[in-house]
């Protein structure tokens, strides 16, 4: 734009060198394209036969894997509207902790369809319209597909927690999830608590150990800690356990403050009362009944030998939030400064040792008998990423086990529940008179991306399959889904394949409600960036 155009029109109203698109062309079909790009990338990765994604971020680590969250988190996704189907991905993985992969792909096809609708002729209020009346029916008749009996859950029964953990482990690391299922379900029910409402998915702990293979990963009641013991006593057997957040050194008894001294013999003394008190303080907690010294900070060495002489482990937790589940593990209170503990202070352990695993040198803390607070699962693996990989999926199974202890109902997977809705759906939108039948139409169509999706990722012809499913849902088949492993269509139940109704809910909510966000957009108007210093700028360097 010349400058003679500066004078009129929006261009007078805001400052120069700001940005303004306008108009369906511009503003619409742009954004819808940006998300259309964000979801092709998700797209491949949805599903057991997902392909995994390479991703670099800024601070030059590797991921490779095929979660979605972790990939749309990864990637520095800057255009606006593609942040608005990150953010439905986020609030999925946070909501749920599955189905973000199922969000993003969603989102991104129901906008495409929109992109065709537009070009079409229809107006995005009308899309909106018949996309909010579709997805407030596709909720009526997803409750309507829901599993009979299956509110009804015990979730320390491992058989129920494993056809409902299943899908959602299966779709990250396939082939392995008959392996990993049972170690979760395991974890899961040991650290589940009276009410199973109150499940915290933070006692269940993964800890990654670099060899071996996927099936030399157990199980540990309580805490592996990535360190050795400080001392030379490498292993306790019922203990009791006290910690010190403040760490366990001299420090804690000198003051800030000169000293005069004047001949060698004051000197000495001094000395030796800093030591007499280090001793004293570590046989109060010796006395205290205590075998075991936690330390949230550095171990003095005059207090490392005062330990030892005492018969005391020490131990030391680097991390705060560590230190604060070795506390919860233990029923230990963390101390602050260095003295005797009281009695009820101390917590206690069935066994604390040192142990080698794959050449790294462990401490396990087990407490077999106590209320279960924490449960670690030991994952060994050849490479770095496959660990990081193999821990995703075990957090996918954790949080789809929180997600069962609150609601526990569950809809046939392996794609039977899409391609039934979008059947239903397809029905209803030609009862529809006005013109949002077309958008209805549309979502509809949408849900085929599922099962199409499911297939091309497993190298089956998409096609054949669709329409066989179809053809199996009109003659009331309601169950039947993809086996992908042989390429054929199958009734889920007998294989045993079952979703959340709680994640097909969300993720189905969440990718509408994102759709819609993203076609109310009409106009987007970028201000230039303020002045002073900017990212990519060293200071100094100050623009005008």
């Amino acid at each position: 734009m010349g400058l003679q155009m500066q004078s009129y029109g929006i261009q007078s109203m805001l400052k120069e060198g700001h940005k303004h698109l306008s108009g369906l062309d511009e503003a619409v079909l742009k954004n819808i394209d940006a998300c259309k790009q964000l979801s092709t990338i998700t797209r491949t990765s949805l599903g057991p036969n997902g392909m995994m994604k390479m991703v670099i971020n800024h601070l030059d680590k590797l991921f490779v894997t095929n979660d979605a969250a972790t990939i749309v988190n990864e990637l520095e996704v800057q255009h606006p509207a593609a942040k608005i189907l990150v953010l439905a991905g986020k609030a999925q993985q946070e909501e749920i902790g599955d189905g973000a992969n199922l969000t993003v792909s969603f989102a991104g096809e129901l906008l495409q369809n929109a992109e065709e609708l537009i070009r079409m002729g229809l107006h995005p209020s009308e899309i909106i319209i018949g996309y909010t009346k579709a997805i407030n029916k596709t909720i009526e008749l997803l409750e309507e597909s829901i599993e009979e009996g299956s509110e009804q859950m015990d979730v320390k029964n491992k058989d129920e927690v494993i056809s409902r953990m299943r899908s959602a482990v299966a779709s990250k690391q396939f082939g392995q999830e008959d392996f990993l299922c049972p170690l979760i379900a395991d974890a899961c029910i040991q650290v589940c608590p009276k009410n199973p409402a109150n499940f915290n998915v933070d006692n269940v702990r993964v800890a990654k150990l670099l060899g071996g293979g996927l099936h030399n990963s157990t199980i540990v009641r309580g805490m592996v800690l990535k360190s050795d013991a400080v001392g030379s006593i490498k292993r306790m057997e019922k203990a009791k356990v006290a910690v010190f957040v403040g760490g366990v050194d001299t420090s804690a008894t000198e003051t800030k403050g000169t000293v005069l001294i004047h001949s060698a013999e004051q000197l000495e003394n001094y000395a030796k009362s800093e030591e007499a008190k280090v001793e004293e303080l570590i046989k109060a907690v010796a006395e205290s009944g205590a075998n075991v010294i936690v330390s949230g900070a550095a171990v003095g060495e005059m207090a490392l030998h005062f330990c030892e002489r005492y018969k005391l482990m020490v131990i030391k937790i680097s991390s705060k939030f560590e230190l604060r589940r070795f506390c919860r593990t233990t029923g230990a209170v963390g101390l602050l400064k260095l003295g005797q503990p009281n009695p009820d202070d101390l917590g206690y352990v069935d066994s604390i040792s040192v142990e080698e695993i794959g050449g790294a040198r462990v401490t396990v803390v087990r407490n077999e008998e106590g209320g279960n607070s924490v449960t670690t699962v030991v994952l060994r693996g050849s490479t770095e990423s496959i660990l990081d990989d193999l821990e995703r999926a075990v957090d996918d199974g954790v949080n789809t086990y929180k997600a069962m202890c609150r609601d526990s109902r569950i809809v046939p997977g392996a794609a039977a529940t899409e391609i039934e809705l979008a059947r239903r759906l397809k029905e209803l939108s030609f009862k529809e008179t006005g013109l949002d039948q077309y958008a209805i139409a549309k979502f509809a169509e949408s849900f085929e991306m599922i099962p199409k999706t499911l297939s091309e990722n497993a190298g089956l012809n998409a096609m054949e399959i669709i329409s066989s499913l179809y053809a199996e849902h009109a003659n009331g088949n309601t169950k039947v889904g993809i086996d992908l492993e042989e390429g054929v269509c199958k009734d889920s139940s007998a294989m045993n394949i079952w979703d959340l109704h709680v994640t097909k809910f969300f993720a189905l909510k969440y990718a509408a409600d994102a759709a819609c966000t993203v076609l109310r957009v009409d106009q987007i108007i970028m201000s230039k960036p303020a002045g002073g210093p900017r990212r990519d700028q060293p200071a100094g360097m100050d623009e005008d």
